[in-house]
């Protein structure tokens, strides 16, 4: 992967100007890389809120292309096989989820999600907690082999020093992330091929595009088109395409992470752009996003805990179409 040095900085920077750390570096020294964690994070126009892992262990892009193809088999199940692992209790939010999340008031078809919690079987919370939230403390709905853990071994390592001017909220909601709390959601995503005169996807994940072919296993294939790609406006306005290569993690803040620590620390706007292809009704995109995220009952704000939050957004996105 191409990068730049700043001469003044011992920050690294891929060729669209994303900020690139070293995973073994993140591992054995993680004080070092207080500059390119604000680098990446800051407030400067040019900030682009995002953060790439480079150099992972050799074994991460054979099992991340094992785990991509998961998604592709499951997806071509038929729908009735499919529909035996979605849980409606928990607001689609383990096991299966196709047709259920509403996207510009209409339900989104366009790709299917297989949720689960990657770090907990079966949450060990109190029974008003589970009643209260079954969209984080159920318990997994299992298809062998679907969810690799393996792949969530990169915790909140690269997260910010809780002591540093400017992120307090941090420390206090977010101390625990990765480690004692039971709410980290995986979700493994496959986009069905677009049909004519639809649109693709629009999500934030870096994908693998994988195009059908005569035998049972999909051809891995390069992104359809130049132009697709994630795009993330940065804090000075600039849309700005960033590349995420297979064999590298990207870490983005989210909104929960804004609220927590008073908007210093802020998410950036971003979606992904698919351009026109000829062959694009053959090409499915898939996905793996991991959310990293503090126990229900934790605080972002003196009113507000994570659980609050949360339900609102289910709400806006789960809610009936009009």
């Amino acid at each position: 992967m191409a990068t730049l040095m700043r001469l003044s900085q011992t920050v690294q920077y891929t060729a669209e100007g994303a900020v690139t750390i070293s995973y073994p570096t993140l591992v054995s020294s993680p004080l070092t890389l207080n500059a390119s964690i604000e680098e990446a994070f800051g407030s400067h126009p040019k900030s682009l809120g995002i953060i790439i892992v480079r150099d992972l262990p050799a074994s991460y892009a054979s099992q991340r292309e094992k785990l991509l193809k998961l998604a592709y088999k499951f997806a071509k199940l038929d729908e009735s096989a499919r529909e035996k692992y979605a849980d409606p209790a928990s607001s689609y939010s383990f096991g299966w989820s196709h047709g259920k999340e509403i996207m510009n008031g209409k339900p989104d078809v366009l790709k299917g999600s297989y949720y689960a919690n990657p770090t907990v079987d079966a949450p060990t919370v109190s029974d008003k907690e589970k009643n209260a939230h079954p969209e984080y403390y159920g318990n997994n709905i299992c298809v062998p082999s679907l969810l690799h853990r393996n792949l969530t071994h990169t915790n909140s390592r690269a997260g910010p020093d809780p002591d540093q001017k400017g992120v307090e909220g941090f420390e206090d909601a977010f101390k625990d992330l990765g480690r004692a709390s039971q709410t980290t959601k995986a979700r493994l995503l496959h986009y069905f091929p677009p049909a004519p005169g639809i649109s693709g996807p629009s999500d934030d994940e870096p994908a693998m595009y994988l195009q059908e072919g005569d035998g049972s296993e999909p051809t891995v294939i390069s992104s359809p088109s130049p132009a697709s790609g994630l795009y993330i406006r940065t804090r000075g306005g600039d849309l700005t395409k960033v590349s995420i290569p297979p064999d590298c993690l990207a870490f983005q803040t989210g909104e929960a992470l804004e609220i927590a620590t008073g908007g210093k620390l802020r998410a950036t706007p971003h979606c992904v752009r698919v351009g026109v292809n000829p062959v694009a009704q053959k090409i499915s995109r898939e996905t793996f996003a991991l959310f990293m995220q503090p126990n229900t009952d934790q605080h972002l704000s003196p009113s507000e805990t994570f659980g609050q939050f949360s339900k609102k957004v289910l709400q806006e996105h789960y809610k009936k179409s009009t």
